[in-house]
């Protein structure tokens, strides 16, 4: 199915994004963010592992394979980094929030955060944000984490919920997004966070959000938030 350009305000936050606008349909993807669609109008249909919903309310839990099948009015999106936020806080701090990016906001930035229980994945994760913009290699993340190559890819599995490569390129993701709200240009935001060139990045967003950077960012309003 093809992706009509989405147009509306994207507010990006360290763990969190927020989206306000008219939602296009998108191909079949799964990202590693907690999703939270909020129809205050018509409601909003989507498809969940082949499973056609329709609702107001409706969260889609990180790395559920979806589509966007039909959003006939402007909608709220909410996306929470899973590492940070558990489903059931989100789903909760959301419930009784009016709708308006503001007020979303306010209950984001409140919402309870789940600390790091292992300090190994911990040390890991920040030697990966640290690599970013050239080649991250796993092993080297085993030597700043003080564990072998398989332990650490059992301690990802066990606490990130993906392996090493896959959790690099949802990083690089989000940092090359963050750089253009910035407004550094898509190819250098690319290069810088790691990406082979815009094209990559652009397939790679295809891949996690169903739509490429030309159907989204060039028409959404767009505010980085501190």
């Amino acid at each position: 199915m093809p992706a009509s350009r989405w147009n509306g305000e994207l507010w990006l936050g360290r763990d969190f994004g927020l989206v306000h606008g008219h939602m296009g349909p998108t191909t079949a993807h799964a990202h590693y963010a907690h999703q939270l669609i909020i129809a205050p109008g018509q409601p909003v249909t989507v498809e969940l592992d082949g499973v056609r919903r329709s609702g107001h309310y409706l969260l889609i839990e990180a790395l559920c394979r979806h589509a966007i099948v039909q959003a006939p009015e402007a909608a709220f999106t909410v996306y929470a980094e899973p590492l940070s936020i558990d489903a059931r806080d989100l789903h909760q701090s959301m419930c009784d929030v009016t709708p308006t990016l503001p007020d979303l906001e306010a209950a984001l930035r409140t919402c309870r955060r789940q600390p790091m229980a292992d300090q190994r994945v911990e040390r890991a994760l920040q030697a990966l944000d640290a690599s970013l913009d050239g080649k991250v290699a796993a092993a080297q993340l085993a030597v700043q984490a003080n564990v072998s190559l398989s332990q650490l890819e059992r301690l990802f599995a066990r606490d990130v919920g993906l392996p090493v490569r896959r959790l690099v390129l949802w990083r690089r993701l989000r940092l090359a997004m963050a750089l253009m709200l910035q407004g550094m240009p898509m190819t250098q935001a690319a290069h810088d966070a790691g990406f082979a060139d815009a094209a990559h990045f652009s397939r790679t967003l295809k891949a996690l959000f169903g739509i490429t950077a030309g159907q989204a960012l060039k028409t959404l309003k767009t505010r980085l938030l501190a």
